[in-house]
């Protein structure tokens, strides 16, 4: 269902008989709790994150790449949210995110049709560009929307998972490698030139500053004692951010952000901060470590396969090319 011309943001617009959509540049706090709430109950179902983080924190605290919100309503409970979609721009590139209701609708009537379209129209009004649409443990289902929608697959994110603790000969390797808590007001400037450094190539996690920084560490699930520096002459050489995710079952501890500043790379460092991570982790009494990896980058799965991650699903982007 396609439709033409600007529309007047926070205007309510009924598109299907079914289902009322309504645009947002930003969400009130009654909003933010309710797809807050969606996003919960998908991750107790599914055992995943539904949204890429950065992306909501993004629009929730006013950062640098959020642009709209679509709330879906079913029409004889406009003040429940059975759907939610996300429009994200940096440079030329847009993502798109997705999330609907677990179980309670049937895929025929699923408003994810309705949500992408939309999404997709508001690209289109605002100069186009290239698209991406993550989809976490994509099913046949986003697979045939994806294409009738003239998009193609573009990118697959493997979700890879450890037992822990880890095993007695990677707790020797660490033995002497020393971590320190990150320290507020301290560690914050050089953290973002090893964080920029090391992913100057990346749409999201490059490019942060102190200001975005200071909002992740504001979060519920961030954890100071998690967030581990390693040093080599009083510099700041690398680093392992972890997360824990307590609604998923059994909890997970994900290595949430690592890195190793270039001028310190070929050292093993990278394998050494994984494991320290994986460390303080089993510490909190987690039986479980995750993280995500590009499924082209084949050095980096390499690596987590030496450590004992195995393939646990694929997390897809759906591509296309909106000109105007």
């Amino acid at each position: 269902m396609i439709y033409h011309g600007q529309i007047s943001l926070d205007k309510i617009i009924h598109v299907h008989h079914e289902y009322v959509l309504e645009v947002r540049n930003t969400l009130s706090p009654i909003e933010i709790d309710q797809v807050s709430k969606l996003f919960h109950l998908v991750s107790k179902v599914t055992s995943h994150t539904p949204l890429g983080e950065h992306r909501w924190l993004d629009l929730v605290q006013g950062g640098r790449a959020a642009k709209f919100a679509i709330l879906a309503y079913r029409h004889q409970s406009s003040d429940v949210i059975c759907g939610y979609a996300q429009v994200s721009h940096s440079d030329n590139n847009w993502a798109l995110d997705l999330v609907t209701s677990p179980g309670s609708l049937d895929e025929s009537e699923n408003p994810s049709r309705l949500l992408l379209s939309r999404a997709l129209e508001l690209v289109a009004e605002n100069g186009g560009g290239h698209v991406h649409w993550w989809v976490p443990q994509p099913t046949p289902f986003q697979d045939m929307l994806a294409m009738e929608l003239g998009m193609s697959v573009g990118r697959d994110l493997f979700q890879l998972r450890i037992a822990l603790p880890t095993s007695e000969n990677f707790q020797q390797m660490v033995k002497d490698f020393q971590t320190r808590p990150f320290q507020i007001n301290q560690d914050e400037q050089s953290w973002l030139e090893v964080n920029n450094s090391a992913f100057s190539w990346h749409p999201e996690q490059g490019g942060w500053t102190r200001e975005i920084l200071e909002r992740r560490q504001l979060e519920p699930w961030f954890d100071l004692s998690g967030f581990l520096v390693h040093e080599i002459d009083g510099k700041m050489a690398g680093f392992c951010w972890t997360k824990v995710h307590e609604a998923t079952h059994p909890p997970m501890g994900e290595i949430y952000v690592i890195a190793v500043h270039p001028n310190f790379q070929s050292r093993g460092l990278g394998k050494q901060l994984v494991v320290a991570g994986l460390n303080y982790l089993s510490r909190k009494g987690l039986t479980v470590g995750m993280l995500y990896v590009d499924s082209e980058n084949h050095a980096a799965r390499h690596l987590y396969e030496q450590l004992g991650f195995h393939f646990d699903h694929n997390d897809r982007a759906y591509v296309v090319d909106i000109t105007v």
